[in-house]
């Protein structure tokens, strides 16, 4: 018996099932993760969808996968290409009987899944899906997933009243990779070099430091964050934070790409509870996990809806049959302004006069990271007062966020858009109220823009006013140093 185990979003060793599995059924367990270039392409909006920082992310987490495999006497087969052709004709090479892989839920990710599975089955051959991304199992929530409630509150006191979190699984000790066959280790080498450039050039950023991909510098930052510094007992008073390492977990990056489980997360949170304290900050991060959970819920109900301008709504008006196609040929027009276009570059590049929206976009493009708060506000400006398709900011997000997952991401827009699960319709930013609650001294916008550091606390959210002598007395030029502000600021003074 010899099994091929397809890796994906999955990229660990601990609590993974379709590893677990195929190991009680066989030592001959022989792993493969292939880089898909449609990942890769130019988006319609003129950039890539994986972006530079994230593209080195998913290269760490699969060099780390590679040796924590090798770890347990097996071993990672590195391939580019497609995986509908990958997968069958390595299957057929190396005389697997079955392939295990995890189950997505989007478009994209489905078209595929079908594609290989036909062509294995034409061999001979089977695939078997597994569930394993989600802190509750898709198989033991109390309702079909076609009925699951449109309101997260009702999803959550469902799932927390009716359903237990499986525990993890034990990490296999009896592989034995046998297979004399090129594991793809110069592509790796190669991938690596191909961006270290620019992820040297990462500099302004106070947790460098955790902008490694991988199993073992996931469940690191977690020994970090709960056990040495003891900062779960206050997660909920910080996580609303903008600047620095410690003000949320930032568990997010690894659990994109599967470096880290949520149950794993989960059971540390619970050990956390045992030994340390127990309160509404400890309750709070499974909170979170839970509402990750629900977006992936989400999609799967609702399929390519997610990426409709009309959302979850019905009647969806601009439909996108292939998942996450955008059509910008004829940009809807903003008068003199140029086009729509402009103006997006302008949100998307940290351009727009508005220190706080600029502030977060900048620390996006050097980064790869942006705060939840961050993220509320930016996608607020760009939908609200810019009026802009939600859909380009959420493509943006998807090419710069490491830890971009293409369920949280789209249902994080369609909710601030107001066309996915979320009671308000008209929820709404008051960007200068948001900027005073929780960057009231200016810290954080003056890390991010420099060339705002002479302004006082009083003024820096509302330098778009500043008078010719200020901008004199701030060392500030408006236009110059700094843009004019691309919208009226003075409507947050009134609201």
């Amino acid at each position: 018996m010899k099994i091929l185990l397809w890796y994906r979003n999955d990229l660990r060793i601990h609590d993974h099932e379709a590893l677990f599995k195929a190991s009680e059924k066989t030592s001959d367990v022989i792993p493969v993760y292939i880089f898909d270039p449609r990942i890769f392409k130019e988006h319609h909006l003129e950039f890539p969808k994986t972006g530079e920082l994230r593209h080195q992310f998913l290269i760490e987490s699969v060099e780390n996968l590679r040796q924590n495999l090798q770890k347990i006497n097996s071993n990672l087969i590195v391939r580019t290409g497609f995986p509908e052709d990958i997968i069958p004709v390595l299957a057929k090479e190396i005389q697997a009987d079955e392939v295990y892989t995890s189950e997505e839920v989007t478009q994209e990710e489905i078209d595929v899944d079908s594609e290989v599975e036909t062509r294995l089955k034409a061999d001979g051959r089977k695939m078997k899906l597994f569930w394993q991304s989600t802190l509750y199992h898709v198989d033991d929530l109390p309702m079909d997933v076609d009925n699951l409630p449109d309101i997260f509150t009702q999803f959550r006191n469902k799932v927390e009243r009716n359903t237990k979190v499986r525990a993890v699984f034990k990490t296999p000790t009896n592989l034995v990779f046998k297979e004399k066959i090129d594991v793809g280790q110069d592509f790796i080498l190669s991938l690596q070099n191909q961006s270290i450039d620019s992820i040297l050039s990462v500099e302004k950023t106070a947790w460098k430091a955790v902008l490694c991909g991988g199993e073992d510098e996931g469940i690191n930052r977690l020994n970090d964050y709960f056990w040495k510094k003891d900062l779960l007992k206050v997660y909920k008073e910080t996580r609303n934070g903008m600047l620095g390492l410690d003000y949320s977990s930032k568990f997010s990056l690894w659990l994109a790409n599967g470096c880290i489980s949520p149950r794993y997360i989960y059971e540390e949170i619970k050990k956390y509870e045992a030994e340390r304290t127990q309160n509404e900050s400890t309750y709070w991060l499974i909170f979170e996990l839970i509402w990750r959970d629900y977006f992936r819920f989400v999609a799967m109900k609702f399929g390519s809806k997610i990426f409709y301008k009309s959302g979850l709504k019905e009647n969806p008006t601009q439909p996108s049959p292939k998942g996450r196609a955008i059509d910008i040929k004829s940009p809807p027009s903003r008068g003199g302004l140029g086009g729509v276009f402009p103006i997006f570059e302008k949100w998307r590049l940290g351009e727009t006069g508005v220190p706080l929206i600029d502030a977060n976009m900048k620390e996006l493009l050097a980064t790869g990271f942006m705060s939840n708060r961050g993220r509320q506000n930016v996608a607020s400006f760009l939908v609200k007062d810019l009026q802009i398709d939600w859909r380009w900011g959420a493509a943006w997000f998807e090419s710069q966020l490491i830890d971009y997952d293409v369920c949280s991401n789209w249902g994080n827009w369609l909710y601030v858009a107001g066309v996915g699960n979320d009671p308000r319709e008209n929820r709404y930013f008051n960007i200068l109220k948001q900027a005073t609650n929780y960057d009231g001294k200016g810290e954080y916008v003056k890390y991010w823009l420099p060339e705002l550091s002479g302004v006082p606390a009083e003024k820096i959210h509302l330098v778009g006013l500043l008078t010719n002598e200020e901008q004199k007395k701030f060392g500030v030029r408006l236009g110059v140093d700094y843009p004019n502000p691309i919208v009226d600021i003075k409507k947050w003074i009134k609201g």
